[in-house]
Formats: structure tokens, sequence, C-alpha cells
């Protein structure tokens, strides 16, 4: 199997708004090469948008667990557990990415959005 051509086919598919589609071929890919961070991020952004949550979480721990300066990991990480609606464990990682990248705006938002909800 040529990983990067199939790489390159699940970008397109995630592009194209089919993430259950760039999953299906991102899971051989990182099962082949499992430090591959960039295959691990695509694959967790398509779980993130397939609604595949649980899954999504298991693979932004695993980016931020081995790059904790992974600011778009942790992001992406708040951003599902929030809509696990674990708001209090969501706001850790969005304060990290916000202090990290403090000029995104999606990223002060989505802090703002989490801090209200707890209260903090």
């Amino acid at each position: 199997m040529d990983l990067l051509a199939e790489y390159r086919r699940a970008t397109l598919f995630f592009e194209a708004g089919d993430p259950t589609g760039a999953a299906r071929l991102l899971e051989p890919i990182l099962a082949a090469e499992p430090g591959n961070a960039a295959v691990r991020q695509l694959l967790a952004r398509a779980y993130y948008s397939s609604a595949q949550l649980n899954r999504a979480e298991k693979h932004l721990r695993e980016l931020v667990d081995r790059d904790p300066s992974d600011h778009y990991a942790h992001h992406v990480l708040g951003r599902t557990l929030e809509r696990l609606n674990r708001h209090v464990d969501a706001l850790r990682h969005l304060r990290i990415a916000a202090a990290m990248h403090h000029s995104n705006d999606d990223y002060q938002a989505a802090l703002r959005r989490v801090a209200t909800r707890v209260g903090r």
C-alpha cells in the first residue's frame, strides 16, 4: 500500500465533507505508522467531524501526551470534551491552547464559551 497516496486520498475525502470515509482510509495508515502525528491528527479530526467523540478524544490525548506544546491538539481536545459535556475537563485544554496561541479568535471564543458554562 502506498501510504502517502492513501493519506492524500483521505485528506481529499475529509476536505470534501466525508470524514467517515477519511477515517476508514486513515485507520490502516495509522496502524502501519503509529508515530505519525499528522495521520493521527487528521484521524482525530475525522472522528470529531463524524461525532465519534470518544475515538477523537483517544487520539487527541495521545497527541497531547506526545507533544504537550501542540496547541491545536489541545484546542480540538477541548472542543471534543465540550461536545461530550465534560466542560471542566475541556476548560483546561482550551486554556492551554489559548495561552499558547492567544491571537487565535477561535481559541479565545471556545475558551470564553466553556469558561462561562463552568462559571470561571
